[in-house]
């Protein structure tokens, strides 16, 4: 291997840590983190998100291959139910939940494309569930990032996030998102988990 790539891969495995342990979601400021700890300057050698989630796999195979499954289907759980109760938004689970590298300290996050985000507001207000609204930050063209309406509320003591997108945008995360994190998906993750505890149990 050569230095500039052991170099990526020791930061994407303290990234890995620091998601893990740290309750840092973003994969940018953990990487960026890391490389701070092992005083690496370069961001040229900050690892590709892929390489931060491999590394993810890695660290819950090893240091938490005894609870990372069921702490997985139970955040599924919570994320189906969510999105049973805003499937008029055509909500998509994406993130660390839906690809199984969730950490103890991971939200739940869907994107939702409600017509206006005002609908969202109106549906968890009418339903009491308390929230808080701020920013999130998805990737756009090239390098860039776009802002859009979120909202955070917690469920059983696992954070939500909520992203609201633009209509137009549904079309385009349809083609992205691989595996697909639309609500029958989940579904099939979901009863996938059950059957594997099944299975283990028998």
């Amino acid at each position: 291997m050569r230095p500039k790539d052991r170099l990526r891969l020791r930061i994407a495995q303290e990234a890995a840590r620091i998601m893990a342990e740290e309750g840092i979601h973003d994969r940018l400021p953990a990487k960026q983190k890391a490389a701070a700890r092992l005083g690496i300057a370069d961001a040229r050698l900050l690892p590709r998100n892929e390489e931060i989630d491999e590394a993810l796999e890695e660290y819950h195979r090893l240091y938490r291959a005894d609870v990372q499954k069921p702490h997985i289907a139970r955040l599924r759980r919570l994320a189906l139910e969510a999105m049973r109760f805003l499937q008029d938004f055509a909500p998509r689970l994406v993130g660390g939940v839906l690809e199984g590298t969730a950490g103890e300290f991971s939200p739940v996050t869907l994107h939702l494309f409600p017509d206006a985000p005002e609908d969202v507001l109106r549906k968890l207000m009418d339903r009491g569930i308390p929230f808080e609204e701020k920013t999130a930050s998805l990737p756009g063209g090239g390098k860039r990032t776009a802002d859009y309406p979120a909202l955070r509320f917690r469920v059983d003591g696992v954070e939500v996030e909520l992203a609201l997108l633009p209509p137009e945008l549904k079309a385009r995360a349809r083609e992205k998102h691989t595996p697909k994190g639309d609500l029958a998906a989940v579904e099939a993750l979901v009863r996938a988990d059950a059957a594997e505890k099944r299975e283990g149990t028998g």
